[in-house]
């Protein structure tokens, strides 16, 4: 048995680890009242076909990856891919292949969690088919003609997650496909995004039949004038930064400049917000100083968030080639002084938050750059695999946005040292997860730990994974992502932070789908190793004993 390092945490009452919405890297849980079944697994099935004697089609296009499905139904056990699949979309890669996504349908009404790809080289031949596909659906006839408006959808998703009068956009409804509960279940997949006390990014699903919330999941990851020049500022530890900022002539205002970086081709910008600590999203401004020197306390949180997000942004591009958070330019905003003591950063499908802290757990969270990139990679995940907040695809969203945190703040392979408060270091807490030791952190949150079978640490073994319920942490996305985060490590020892990055880099953008489990991240990682390196190379073994040693085969 191995030893278990438990440090003693006396400030649990102050902040649970962990327990956030998508895309918080450690807000407390926010509770569905929905009901908490099992999947249907019939509904989810992987799918994995490694071509080794390839076909050359005459294109890589939609229609020859179809073509290619008809030939090999018994190989992938998709039938009749000509008439139950969408083309979502077509990618081509550096490496000179093309991947072709479909999403599952019936009677052109997407069916939710069900996504393939097919993959060509460069010689138009098909190399692999991945991805997640329902088998239900050939046992009955779905009728999706709904009897309910979206309207009425909308009203009972707002009702159910108990949603203030203030939404921080338009919410939309779009029907689909729902296997839930051993039905596929004609449905409007409703989302409701709000700030507030309890910020959520939900997604209902409201059965377009009856009326019925059948299920829901917070998917919060939670002038005249304009020139950018070169500013400064000094962050939440006292470094000093130099700032892109925006100069600002306001009428009868005189000169301002603002937290506004709009010097990168090809993005719509870099942009800081002021919170100011309200929970009321239409308050939320542009944030604005006297001076091109933002050196002012309350300043702080915002320079950090501004310098903080255009490292990230910079690493991405630089390392590999994505233009912002969707690959097409998408402003980068920040909002920064979330809330009263607000233990909390996150991301809400939109743009990143950030809270002050309580002084006592944490100190301003845009002070670390490891916490930047986390929140930002959860918005990639988003624009890329797209993977559902529970379960094990909602810990591999925490588990990649963790790996991408300590690739690109590479000092160490911790998680959150730079937002510990002093009195939280003086209790031995001085990081939140750790990659490179998952054992030496304790799980603080008791409902959590009440799983535990490993004296409630965050575990680095599948022989150590928390079987818990949705209700509880989403299935365990923050605890159990601590067992892929330790397999990232291993690989990174043996390779190196670049081509880890690279590997799991491409493995995001172009293998996982939504559904993808541990065992399926297994595949699509060791699969990149191979495009980028070469079958039976070193980084393929790398990877391969990885996974082996944290038990995911």
């Amino acid at each position: 048995m191995k030893k278990k390092l438990i440090v003693p945490i006396i400030l649990s009452s102050a902040m649970l680890v962990g327990s956030a919405p998508v895309g918080s890297v450690f807000a407390q849980p926010v509770h569905s009242s929905a009901v908490s079944k099992n999947w249907n697994e019939r509904a989810s099935v992987p799918v994995f076909v490694k071509e080794r004697f390839t076909e050359k089609y005459a294109s890589s296009t939609p229609s020859e990856a179809v073509k290619y499905l008809k030939n090999h139904q018994e190989k992938t056990g998709i039938s009749n891919p000509e008439k139950h699949l969408k083309v979502k979309d077509v990618q081509k890669d550096d490496l000179g292949m093309t991947h072709v996504r479909f999403i599952q349908s019936v009677n052109e009404v997407e069916v939710e969690g069900s996504d393939i790809i097919v993959h060509f080289n460069k010689d138009n031949e098909v190399v692999s088919v991945n991805g997640r596909l329902n088998q239900t659906l050939a046992d009955s006839k779905v009728n999706t003609e709904a009897s309910i408006s979206s309207k009425a959808a909308l009203k009972a998703a707002l009702s159910s997650v108990k949603a203030p009068e203030e939404l921080t956009y338009e919410p939309t409804a779009e029907l689909v496909v729902y296997p839930f509960a051993g039905e596929n279940h004609t449905a409007y997949k409703v989302n409701v995004n709000f700030m507030g006390d309890e910020p959520g990014n939900w997604f209902v699903f409201v059965d377009a039949k009856t009326g019925e919330v059948i299920d829901q999941y917070n998917g919060l990851m939670h002038a005249d004038e304009m020139k950018t020049q070169k500013g400064t500022g000094i962050g939440v530890h006292g470094e000093r930064r130099e700032l892109h900022i925006t100069r600002v002539k306001e009428k009868n205002a005189g000169t301002n400049f603002s937290l506004a970086d709009y010097s990168h081709a090809n993005l719509g910008g870099i942009e800081t917000y002021d919170a100011k600590n309200d929970n009321i999203s239409s308050n939320d401004t542009l944030y604005v100083g006297h001076s091109a020197a933002f050196i002012k306390e309350y300043d702080r949180a915002a320079v950090d968030a501004h310098y903080n997000s255009e490292k990230v942004y910079e690493y991405f591009l630089k390392e590999h080639g994505r233009n912002s958070l969707d690959g097409n330019g998408m402003a980068i905003i920040s909002k920064v002084h979330y809330g009263n003591n607000y233990n909390n950063a996150s991301w809400n499908g939109r743009w990143m938050t950030y809270g002050d802290g309580d002084g006592e757990f944490m100190i301003s969270l845009s002070a670390g750059l490891d916490v930047a990139a986390h929140e930002m990679t959860h918005g990639v995940i988003t624009h890329s695999a797209n993977l559902v907040y529970r379960n094990q695809s909602g810990a591999l969203n925490e588990s990649f946005a963790d790996v991408f945190g300590v690739l690109i703040d590479d000092r160490n392979w911790e998680m959150g040292e730079d937002i510990m408060a002093p009195a939280a270091k003086a209790e031995g807490v001085t990081v939140l997860r750790s990659l490179s030791n998952p054992n030496s952190v304790v799980v603080s949150n008791e409902q959590r730990r009440a799983y535990s079978t490993n004296g409630g640490v965050y575990p680095d073994h599948m022989d150590e994974f928390y079987h818990m319920p949705t209700s509880v942490d989403g299935g365990g996305v923050h605890v159990n992502s601590s067992i892929t985060n330790h397999a990232a490590y291993l690989i990174g020892q043996e390779l190196g932070r670049e081509k880890l990055g690279k590997i799991y880099y491409r493995a995001l953008t172009v293998y996982l789908t939504s559904n993808s489990d541990f065992s399926d991240a297994r595949n699509a990682i060791v699969q990149s190793a191979i495009d980028l390196y070469g079958e039976g190379s070193e980084e393929e073994e790398a990877v391969h004993s990885g996974f082996d040693a944290v038990g995911i085969y």
